[in-house]
Formats: structure tokens, sequence, C-alpha cells
């Protein structure tokens, strides 16, 4: 008479291997889902159409700079935030208002908007700008009207002054 004593199913080695790898996908995908709620890198936009549309204006832009012949230099003193800018170019009238942007290539939070006021109708302009992360940065220069535009790229770490010009 043959004896053997059957192991119930939780104690064979086959039905573990074989419930490992679904358990596996499993603990992977909740991982992946959980990495990607966290980490949004905010660089798609929803409607791609309308900014490849805003992308042609943004050109039409900088061929109106180019064509008033505008480039600006720009100075920042790191210890008392003043950042001060001289327009050169044709232009037909003087902003009383510019608004610099600096834009980090890959973090959207970190963007800042610098608004800078004409000193006394000429074309230098003066404003305030507190540190920024350390790191490259594009910076865009337009009027109120956006009727034009200046961009550069600078290292704010390194850099105390710059030029920005039409793409």
């Amino acid at each position: 008479m043959n004896t053997q004593t059957i192991q119930p199913w939780y104690r064979q080695f086959w039905p573990w291997f074989l419930i490992a790898f679904p358990a596996t996908a499993v603990v992977a995908g909740i991982a992946t889902i959980i990495i990607a709620v966290k980490s949004d890198d905010g660089l798609v936009d929803d409607d791609y159409y309308k900014a490849g549309l805003a992308i042609n204006r943004t050109l039409e832009r900088s061929q109106v700079a180019s064509q008033l012949g505008l480039n600006a230099r720009v100075r920042w003193d790191q210890h008392t935030g003043s950042l001060t800018l001289n327009l050169q170019g044709k232009l037909t009238s003087i902003p009383a208002r510019l608004d610099m942007t600096f834009l980090h290539p890959t973090r959207a939070h970190l963007d800042k908007k610098i608004k800078l006021y004409s000193v006394s109708g000429k074309s230098s302009y003066t404003g305030r700008m507190e540190l920024i992360e350390s790191g490259s940065w594009h910076v865009i220069l337009e009027p109120e009207d956006k009727s034009w535009r200046l961009k550069g790229r600078i290292n704010q770490a390194q850099q105390a002054s710059w030029v920005l010009q039409p793409e």
C-alpha cells in the first residue's frame, strides 16, 4: 500500500512560481503609476495646434525686432537685485514698461516675470530681480503690447550682464 502524504497547494513550489510573474507585473504597474503621478514634468501642451500657431506669431514679433534693429544690454547687480537695461534700435516711441521673462528650460514652476520701467522717457529701464536658481535660463524681453520680442540665454550663476537680440 502506498501511503504518500500529499502536501497542501501552498506548500508546493510550482503554484508560487506561477503566481510570481503576474504579481511582479502588478507591483511594477503600481510603482509606475506612483512615479507618473508624483513627477509631472509639465512639458506637454494640451493644445499643441494652438501652441504651433503661437510660435508663428512669436517668430513674426522677432522679425519686427530684427527690422527695427533692436537689441538690449542688461546689467544685474546680484547684491542689490537692481536690473538695468539699455534698449537700442529704431523705435518711433519708447515703451513706458517692458516685461522680462526668465524661463527655466525644464521646470516651469521656477519661471519669473519682471517689469522694467523707463527712466525718465529714455531708452534706459530699471527693475528689481531677486536671486534665481543657478543654471541656464531663457530670457525674453517684450513691451506691454507684445509688438516685438528679444531673446537670449544666460547662465545666472556666471553672468552679471548679457545681450538680448532677435532670434
